[in-house]
């Protein structure tokens, strides 16, 4: 839960958010129809108008997440006026939002003024009411000490100071305490206990979800500490350095911090990611389901005492292990063999420098069977991984997922690992394996660095493409 506690926070008020305009929307219809005393004349049932609402809901959601609604430092944060001020405006950009559909489609969704401006009352009262119960459970979780970011202080300034009390202060800030790496004098009294004499010992010993920084030495290292153990690093600008900061800052407690993100996937845009991966699968899953079936039931056909969906261990986002599943196209009596291992056990260990130095690759490979070749190179091997990505061990597009071995050869596996294992990825669109090991790699590292959704976009269709021209496939 705890590296996750943002994102399901940002889950809880999106499904939050969309109840209460559901539920908005559905009263103003209740009080005009059965409240208002005055004749009415409406051609939308109640549960039809809701259906309708509930289809427009998501660009509803979209105003919501561009008016920053759900940043957590204005969510968490001490005051609530910037907050009430947004949801003023999404409410008024919803009921606007739903009267331009109203004027295009002409199906009359608002018959009377009054119902619009009571939609839009009713949208800013839910919004508000719902967002308030769920930062009370928030802050109740985070009080238990569940949920919560250990944070290592690092740096002799006074923002440590400012910083170590406000943590210890405020368990409702989703934050705790864990160490500070500083001089005696930045650090509260109170306080004491929690000194380390190093930032290693510290990430060592204190189990740190997050680093704050605070002064400017060794930056770098310091950065590349939190990159490599996959923790989030927050700088902590001097007013000279504020002055001049133009990126988003954040506020904990009262003073001004810096997220610096290995990437830019993350937050509302990591929810948006989760939500298509999940929706593409189970759509795609129904799809496949008879070419599944008939692979299937040609390779127990082929071999009935081996199964035909074979499980591999592979790394994910964090570096978590997953299941990787797989139609089988080895002959099983190499699967579960590293390449070395197997072409020893065929006595054939010359092919084992010919494999490596072709990227992980051999022409007429003997450990694959003559119908794994077939579903290798139309890339029905791989349709099993739909499950993996319903699942959320991976995602539709990511990077490669690695073999547990494979990491020693990957200088920055750290930063390739910050985010979720794709199916299909920049690498593999790029041409797959007839690009070498140390492309690949690179290609992996741009995604991380550079993602957007329009990056994703592309890479999806120039998987179609890749998959129906056979590009690269083996």
């Amino acid at each position: 839960m705890r590296k996750k506690s943002d994102y399901i926070l940002r889950v809880l008020l999106i499904i939050g958010d969309a109840l209460a305009l559901i539920l908005s929307f559905a009263m103003a219809y209740f009080i005009r129809v059965k409240i208002d005393p005055r004749p009415w004349m409406f051609e939308f049932q109640f549960f039809e108008f809701v259906r309708t609402v509930a289809w427009l809901v998501p660009a509803m959601l979209v105003i919501l997440a561009a008016l920053g609604l759900y940043r957590k430092d204005i969510f968490l944060g001490q005051s609530r006026l910037p907050e009430r001020g947004r949801l003023i405006l999404a409410a008024i950009l919803s009921v606007a939002a739903l009267i331009v559909y109203d004027f295009f489609t002409g199906e009359d969704l608002f018959p009377v003024r009054i119902m619009a401006v009571t939609s839009m009352l009713l949208s800013f009262v839910f919004l508000l009411a719902e967002r308030i119960l769920v930062r009370f459970i928030v802050k109740q979780i985070f009080k238990s000490d569940y949920g919560v970011k250990r944070v290592v202080i690092i740096g002799n300034h006074k923002n440590t100071e400012y910083l170590a009390d406000y943590i210890g202060s405020a368990p409702e800030s989703g934050y705790r305490l864990a160490g500070i790496v500083a001089s005696k004098k930045y650090i509260p009294a109170d306080l004491k206990t929690h000194q380390y004499s190093s930032l290693k010992d510290a990430l060592k010993k204190a189990r740190a979800d997050v680093i704050f920084q605070t002064d400017e030495k060794s930056t770098e290292y310091v950065y590349k500490q939190a990159v490599e153990k996959h923790l989030l690093y927050y700088f902590v600008p001097s007013e000279t350095a504020l002055s001049s900061h133009f990126g988003a800052l954040e506020l904990i407690g009262t003073t001004p911090a810096v997220l610096v993100m290995a990437t830019p996937l993350s937050g509302g845009y990591a929810v948006v990611k989760r939500v298509f991966d999940f929706v593409f699968s189970l759509c795609a899953l129904i799809v496949a389901a008879i070419p599944m079936l008939i692979v299937w039931v040609i390779l127990k056909i082929g071999n009935l005492r081996y199964p035909a969906i074979y499980t591999d261990e592979r790394l994910t986002q964090y570096n978590r292990k997953f299941k990787c599943y797989k139609f089988r196209s080895m002959k099983p009596e190499y699967n579960g063999m590293t390449a070395e291992e197997a072409f020893t056990k065929m006595n054939k260990p010359e092919l084992i420098p010919k494999y490596r130095k072709g990227g992980d690759y051999l022409k007429n490979d003997p450990r694959i069977t003559k119908f794994g070749h077939f579903i290798r190179k139309t890339s029905l091997d791989e349709l099993p991984q739909l499950i993996n990505i319903l699942k959320g061990d991976i995602s539709l597009i990511g990077p490669r997922a690695l073999l547990p071995g494979e990491l020693r050869d990957y200088g920055d596996r750290s930063l390739i690992l910050t985010v979720k294992s794709g199916l299909t990825g920049f690498a593999q669109v790029s041409g797959r394996r007839d690009i070498p090991f140390e492309e690949r790699r690179a290609l992996d590292i741009y995604y991380v660095k550079n993602w957007s959704l329009t990056l994703d976009i592309s890479i999806f269709f120039r998987t179609i493409a890749a998959v129906l021209k056979r590009d690269g496939a083996k």
